[in-house]
């Protein structure tokens, strides 16, 4: 079977469909990281923005790289308010575009599945942080039921149909994250569990929404429409209303963050 790749190129729809679950994600994570004020951040991954934004708005950084391989979704990023402080360039995670010791802090939000090595990204995050500085992601937990995603996707797979999935689903896992970092050389590592929950307007706002991943999208596109209004009805069960018709569920992710040796 040749693998599909997931591209993500619209940075408006990416916003829509995930940037939401991931500033929820980003604020707890943030809350727990507690960087001080006034460092040089880089965001590996940046996509859209989304976790950028919160950098500028909660941490005063005195710079921010964000780095994305989409000039789709960079582009997006770059229409934030976040790009009076933050600089958004093309860039692989494997092979940052900075010299060694550049910034005082790395991070990956919602990234590491991504990188077709995980050790190698991890450690380009290492080349490029400074002596003392500190190193943190935080992924949705891909194989243990936390993806936003997964009601969707748990319904189509009953169905038959497999839309394409992050080729390092297993850096999503807590023990995986752990031997990355402990691998790296990091000192004071700590991890946690990151619950958190979106309420959509009704049935069709989650649906909607969903949509416009672009993975399932796609391949929602290519069933027969007796196929996906059957879809539509084992999600709709799964994802019962209020009495108000709004639909509130949750997604999880794990974190980790170390500190560099001095």
């Amino acid at each position: 079977m040749v693998e599909q790749k997931i591209r993500f190129e619209d940075g408006a729809a990416y916003e829509q469909m995930m940037g939401v679950w991931s500033r929820f994600a980003g604020e707890i994570f943030l809350d727990w990281l507690a960087p001080p004020r006034g460092l040089r951040w880089i965001d590996v991954g940046c996509g859209a923005g989304a976790f950028t934004e919160l950098l500028v708005e909660r941490c005063a950084p005195q710079e921010v790289q964000g780095i994305d391989p989409s000039e789709g979704q960079l582009a997006f990023a770059r229409t934030r308010p976040a790009s009076r402080v933050a600089e958004f360039r093309q860039g692989d995670a494997m092979a940052l575009p900075f010299p060694a010791d550049r910034f005082d802090a790395a991070v990956m939000a919602l990234v590491l599945v991504f990188v077709p090595d995980p050790a190698k990204g991890v450690a380009e995050m290492v080349r490029v942080v400074r002596p003392g500085g500190i190193v943190a992601t935080y992924m949705w937990d891909m194989l243990g039921g936390g993806f936003p995603l997964d009601p969707i996707l748990m319904e189509m797979r009953t169905m038959g149909v497999v839309p394409p999935r992050p080729p390092k689903q297993e850096a999503s896992r807590m023990e995986v994250l752990r031997e990355l970092w402990t691998g790296a050389g990091f000192e004071a590592v700590e991890t946690r569990e990151i619950a958190v929950q979106r309420t959509f307007a009704d049935f069709d706002d989650v649906w909607t929404t969903t949509m416009k991943s672009p993975a399932i999208g796609p391949a929602v596109a290519a069933m027969a429409s007796g196929d996906v209004e059957t879809l539509k009805s084992r999600v709709r069960a799964r994802l019962p209303a209020s009495a108000d018709g709004r639909i509130t569920y949750g997604a999880r992710a794990h974190a980790i963050k170390g500190r560099l040796p001095k």
